[in-house]
């Protein structure tokens, strides 16, 4: 990633401090996930490696949680909004410069495809350590964590994916980084885009029913999830192709709503 073209909040001045009393547990994960959601070539050893390390530190995150009384759906919530604002969203030029100088619609499928592998991937690892957890069931109960680790790890890609559609169809959001981020997660959770000519759009993304609808997303997709809990091969292949399909999906819905906002014609 080039210097200067990281979108995110990382490294803006008076970023609030993560949300809860698991604070330095949130901070591990959010670096965790912001690793494997940036993975780029990453090999399969240490995909596996971060995601058990990210498992283990959502453990110890949950169990402060859960003696802060935070409730499941709330707490995933939480946790993913204090990582939004770490993603490394990457400006037009610097998409442009890692894509071999694409643009418009090329660019875009380059980057839809690029997401797709990479929450297939993440699907499959997780499948496939799901299946292992299957197979021995003393070790079904680390399960729950393998799950959250990848439900956060696919949404961070997707919420990605969704901000960067937005640069190359070139809608700008408006707002500070955390701003920004919500918005970006908000529309994530509508499986649409965000509208900027709306007033509210991102004073909205920051409310109660909003966060609810997040909440609701981040629990379905780790509803889809589940299916990983499989016997020997038929989570990895199950994890990895609903990833894929869902990350695809996602994609078209935004860059129909994108090409709407902008008057553009739906490609050939």
């Amino acid at each position: 990633m080039t210097s200067g073209a990281d979108r995110s909040s990382q490294d803006q001045p008076g970023r609030p401090a993560l949300p809860g009393p698991a604070t330095d547990a949130n901070a591990e994960v959010a670096e965790l996930v912001g690793k494997l959601s940036d993975a780029g070539d990453m090999d399969g050893a240490e995909r596996r490696r971060l995601l058990g390390r990210l498992s283990t530190a959502l453990v110890t995150a949950r169990k402060r949680a859960r003696a802060s009384g935070a409730g499941r759906g709330r707490w995933l919530a939480d946790v993913f909004a204090s990582i939004a604002p770490r993603l490394p969203i990457r400006d037009l030029a610097a998409l442009q410069e890692h894509h071999y100088g694409l643009t418009g619609e090329q660019l875009a499928d380059d980057l839809v495809r690029t997401a797709s592998k990479a929450t297939m991937a993440v699907g499959a690892i997780g499948g496939a350590l799901a299946a292992a957890e299957f197979a021995a069931p003393p070790l079904l109960l680390s399960a729950p964590a393998q799950l959250v680790a990848e439900t956060l790890v696919v949404a961070a890609i997707e919420v990605k994916l969704l901000a960067e559609l937005h640069e190359v169809y070139g809608v700008q959001v408006q707002g500070s980084g955390s701003q920004r981020a919500m918005a970006f997660s908000v529309a994530w959770s509508r499986q649409r885009g965000v509208d900027p000519l709306s007033p509210a759009s991102v004073q909205l993304a920051l409310g109660a029913a909003a966060k609810a609808g997040l909440r609701k997303r981040l629990l379905r997709t780790m509803g889809r999830h589940l299916t990983t809990l499989g016997p020997f091969l038929t989570g990895a292949v199950a994890g990895g192709a609903l990833n894929r399909i869902a990350t695809k999906r996602l994609a078209e819905m935004v860059r129909a709503d994108l090409r709407r906002q902008r008057g553009l014609p739906p490609p050939r």
